[in-house]
């Protein structure tokens, strides 16, 4: 759960200086420091209020008796604590428990966060008639829905996003990019990348759901296959016939990843060994020239420090090993632009933001990343595409957010 966009807005001042800094450009800490302490504590009292609410609300509209309450108290104490049984149960190889109570424990969380955000909309309501009956000097108790509509309307209304949700996050899209560059040689000819991001392999999304996101990246014929951070996102998973699924996948011109906080929230040893035996290669601080025509530069994401390195290079000394020449692609987990660094590419491709995954909960993510989706064209007149993500993260849900691969097409000027 850690670092997944649905929860990295909470209201605590170290995270509105995060987002001061990150509108300016930078990384929000340099070294990558996060707090795990704090967000722990920022998630179960957010997570735990959502329960909370949940509870009074079904209280309010059905009037359960004493055992009923203590066993939805129960029931409710489980959904809040299933994503650490999740990440407990992966540790300790207990697989089938960890399947289980991923696909019962993220589907509730969907559940409930947009049962949540639908109450506020009918609580506005509430607030509205309060205030406009004085004004209209009538009796507004008519107007009022009951405590029990208070609570069905929501409840099927989430219900119903959910389930259209469930579908969105398998519906790929393809989402086209053609760049004319007069870098490209006219002798290479198209050159076409495809770009997943933020697949999480792991506990749900495996299997046949693996199987479908690589046979649109099959269809679109790739000559290069690059990852831009969180392929991996499991924790003592088998995930040797994910491998495998990968290792069908051969473009011309290979495959190529980096690093997102996933990979270090996994353990980045297994996650490069992953990586490697799906057969990309890891572009960590590192050049790769391909076709003789395009750099490819790749960056860590600052999550590093997990791993005990202390410090990472800035994009613009990494950018420097490239030679400058030929069309240079920067890949980068955070759509996060260096002061210093445009200039130095031509494009970049990260991920991340997940568009938010589920909306509403986009409003407040692109509050925190300026660079929240889509094609943003740098001061530099460098291009930057940002990817709403191929998989899901926590919810095997999206919302107004369909996942995407991206096909760029590199032409000739």
């Amino acid at each position: 759960m850690l670092g997944n966009p649905l929860f990295q807005c909470g209201i605590n001042a170290h995270l509105r200086d995060q987002i001061s800094r990150l509108r300016k450009g930078l990384d929000a800490n340099p070294e990558g420091e996060f707090d795990v302490g704090l967000f722990l504590l920022s998630f179960f009292l957010i997570y735990g209020g959502f329960h909370l609410y949940f509870f009074l609300k079904i209280r309010a509209a059905f009037a359960p008796g004493g055992a009923a309450q203590i066993l939805l108290v129960a029931l409710l104490l489980l959904g809040l604590m299933a994503p650490v049984i999740v990440r407990l149960s992966e540790r300790y190889g207990f697989e089938v428990l960890a399947r289980l109570m991923a696909w019962t424990g993220y589907l509730w969380m969907a559940v409930i966060l947009l049962f949540f955000s639908a109450s506020l909309l009918l609580e506005l309501y509430r607030l509205l008639v309060y205030l406009v009956g004085p004004v209209l000097r009538n009796d507004v108790g008519a107007l009022l829905p009951s405590a029990r509509t208070l609570f069905l309307i929501p409840a099927l209304a989430a219900l119903g996003m959910v389930f259209y949700g469930f579908f969105e996050a398998r519906a790929i899209r393809s989402e086209p990019l053609v760049i004319h560059s007069a870098k490209i040689p006219k002798e290479a000819g198209r050159i076409r990348i495809v770009q997943i991001s933020d697949v999480h392999v792991g506990v749900l999304i495996r299997g046949r759901y693996l199987a479908e996101i690589l046979r649109r990246v099959r269809e679109a014929a790739p000559d290069i296959l690059v990852s831009t951070g969180d392929l991996v996102d499991g924790q003592g998973n088998d995930l040797s016939e994910a491998a495998a699924q990968f290792r069908e996948i051969r473009p011309r011109y290979g495959k190529f990843a980096v690093t997102g906080n996933h990979e270090f929230y996994a353990g980045i040893d297994e996650a490069m060994e992953f990586t490697e035996n799906a057969g990309f290669i890891p572009l960590r601080g590192k050049v790769a020239t391909v076709a003789g025509a395009v750099d490819l530069v790749g960056v860590d994401d600052p999550g590093i420090h997990r791993s005990g390195f202390q410090g990472r290079p800035s994009d613009r000394e990494v950018l420097a090993r490239a030679s400058g020449g030929r069309f240079t692609i920067l890949l980068k987990h955070q759509p996060l632009v260096e002061k210093e660094s445009p200039g130095a590419f031509d494009l970049q491709l990260s991920g991340h933001t997940h568009k938010g995954q589920i909306f509403p909960f986009s409003l407040m993510t692109c509050l925190i990343f300026p660079f929240h989706a889509g094609n943003y064209r740098l001061a530099s007149g460098a291009l930057l595409h940002v990817s709403r993500g191929t998989g899901t993260w926590g919810p095997p849900v999206r919302f107004l957010s369909p996942p995407e691969i991206t096909v760029i097409d590199l032409m000739p000027e």
